[in-house]
C-alpha cells in the first residue's frame, strides 16, 4: 500500500482504532501507536502528528478522558481511556464501517457481462 493510501485511509478511520484500542484498557500515545502498528502486521503506522490531533479531539467530544499515570518503565506518562460514550461511538463507527466495507466490496466485485 503506498503511503498516500495509508494516509487517507488513516484520516478517515484513525478516530475508530483509538477507540477500539481503548476497548481494551487504559493506554498512553506509544502504547496506542505500537498495538496498532503491531496488530496490523505493520501495515498501520501512526505518527505522533496523526495520533494526539486525535486523542486531543476525543478528548474535547469525551469519547475518551485521559490522567497523568507512572508506567511500567516508571514514566509519567498521560494515560487514555474510553468513556461510556466513547464506548457508544466505537459501536456507531463499527456499524457504519460494516455497512461501509460491506457496500465497497460488492462493487469490486462487479464483473463485466
Amino acid at each position: 500500500m503506498s503511503d498516500d493510501a495509508r494516509n487517507d485511509l488513516l484520516q478517515g478511520t484513525l478516530d475508530m482504532l483509538v477507540l477500539k484500542t481503548l476497548q481494551l484498557g487504559p493506554m498512553h500515545g506509544w502504547g496506542i501507536t505500537e498495538l496498532l502498528q503491531r496488530r496490523s502486521a505493520d501495515v498501520l503506522q501512526v505518527g505522533q502528528g496523526s495520533l494526539y490531533p486525535a486523542l486531543y479531539r476525543l478528548e474535547r467530544q469525551r469519547f475518551i478522558k485521559s490522567a497523568w499515570q507512572t508506567t511500567e518503565n516508571n514514566r509519567r506518562a498521560r494515560y487514555y481511556t474510553l468513556t461510556a460514550r466513547g464506548r457508544a461511538r466505537l459501536a456507531d463507527e463499527r456499524a457504519n464501517w460494516a455497512r461501509m466495507s460491506q457496500a465497497i466490496e460488492m462493487i469490486l466485485q462487479l464483473s463485466a457481462g
